[in-house]
């Protein structure tokens, strides 16, 4: 590959997550217009949020299956499109109709079964694409590119919506087209990969995988959902105590929230770039990464004040910019291409399930005090960690990621 070919092979795919991001978060600055413009009640608006995520979670192993099936371009650039679609729907209804409230639930779920399509199989692709310390630190632009997405999306929404909320919507078509032309333009899959056999066999061999790998497998999702879990919870927090305590609002409160989110960004991509292929490597940054969320966050109970509270839970960011790109080189260069699609997108539900579940939880740990909820954060991550400690052996005695047999042929 040329290195401007590479290059923008790389910029191609850091567009998808970043697009994806970008589609949901934007959405949040518009929810309070939404729901007194259509008059819907606090569960009725959050649902525009829940419906996304849980079509996505649902969908997303049925597309990781079909990619290793057929192509992942095959997949990624048809999901972006149906993305767009359901944001022109769900604009569509908002502006031209005043009961619109099922049409724009219709719409998100559309854009969650496109969005199911896109990320996690954008990882599938990377691995296929990249291999060794160059697929870290391209695993490390993806994470960043994410991350980067959030940073903006609320201050990009709240810009779109004083012209009317429901523009939002029709920012959706623009950014996922864009998005479709990088990756069918400038990704060029090999056409040497082989095909994963009939589903059943399919089902049976990730069993076995599931069966011998399990231990670790789960491991690595459970710290990658535990990171996004607590980061968006925390947020969620952050975003109430801005408006209730300190009186900030719009523009200003997203230039707030974006201040972890941009340490995590930076963090992520200096971790991609400086891992390599040593998975102890990956697994010290993991759980080196831990202990500073868990420190973050129990010391948070120590801050009231705005300032040294955003510095204290800049730590957990370092944490959780050190951990992802690890947990993403993990579990992509673990799996053989025949089953790397499944594999990662299963990673991808439970990201998507960790950021449904942070609000709500954070909602009810808010309700008890901000000493209980703070530390029961941290004794959860410092527990992630233990288990990533104790549990995540798969090295050769190189300390490189070893494929494990279970991962490549094992169809019968």
């Amino acid at each position: 590959m040329k290195p401007q070919n590479k290059g923008m092979t790389i910029f191609a795919i850091g567009s998808i997550p970043l697009m994806m991001t970008l589609g949901n978060s934007m959405l949040i600055p518009i929810l309070p217009q939404m729901k007194s413009s259509l008059e819907l009640s606090q569960l009725q608006v959050s649902l525009t949020i829940t419906v996304f995520s849980i079509a996505g979670a649902i969908a997303i192993p049925i597309v990781g299956y079909l990619s290793d099936r057929f192509s992942r371009k095959m997949i990624i650039v048809p999901s972006l499109i149906l993305f767009g679609l359901g944001g022109l729907l769900a604009g569509l209804a908002a502006m031209m109709f005043s009961q619109s409230y099922i049409w724009v639930l219709i719409g998100r779920t559309i854009q969650g079964i496109g969005a199911a399509g896109t990320a996690p199989i954008a990882m599938a692709l990377t691995g296929d694409l990249f291999k060794g310390a160059e697929q870290s630190r391209v695993l490390g632009i993806f994470e960043a590119s994410n991350g980067l997405g959030k940073v903006v999306s609320p201050i990009l929404g709240s810009l779109v919506a004083l012209i009317a909320w429901y523009d939002v919507f029709f920012a959706f078509p623009g950014i996922s087209l864009i998005s479709a032309l990088l990756v069918w333009i400038f990704i060029k899959e090999k056409s040497n990969r082989q095909s994963p056999p009939p589903f059943p066999k399919y089902v049976r061999g990730l069993l076995s995988v599931f069966k011998h790998e399990g231990r670790w497998i789960f491991t690595t999702y459970l710290a990658g959902g535990a990171c996004l879990f607590t980061l968006f919870g925390i947020l969620f927090y952050l975003s109430d105590v801005l408006e209730t305590n300190y009186n900030i609002d719009g523009i200003m409160k997203g230039l707030i929230l974006a201040i972890p989110l941009l340490v995590m960004v930076t963090t992520s991509y200096i971790t991609g770039s400086k891992i390599g292929k040593n998975l102890e490597k990956m697994k010290m940054l993991s759980v080196f990464g831990f202990a500073l969320m868990s420190i973050s966050y129990g010391s948070l109970v120590f801050f009231e004040n705005l300032i040294p509270f955003l510095a204290v839970l800049a730590i957990s960011s370092v944490g959780a910019g050190l951990i992802l790109p690890c947990i993403n080189s993990i579990i992509t260069g673990a799996v053989g291409k025949e089953r790397r699609g499944f594999v990662t997108s299963l990673y991808g539900s439970v990201r998507f399930l960790g950021v449904a579940l942070g609000p709500p939880i954070f909602t009810r740990l808010m309700t008890w005090t901000n000493t209980g909820m703070f530390l029961s954060i941290a004794a959860f991550t410092l527990i992630v960690g233990l288990l990533v400690l104790f549990l995540l052996h798969v090295k050769g005695k190189d300390g490189k990621v070893n494929k494990s047999t279970a991962f490549r042929y094992n169809y019968m």
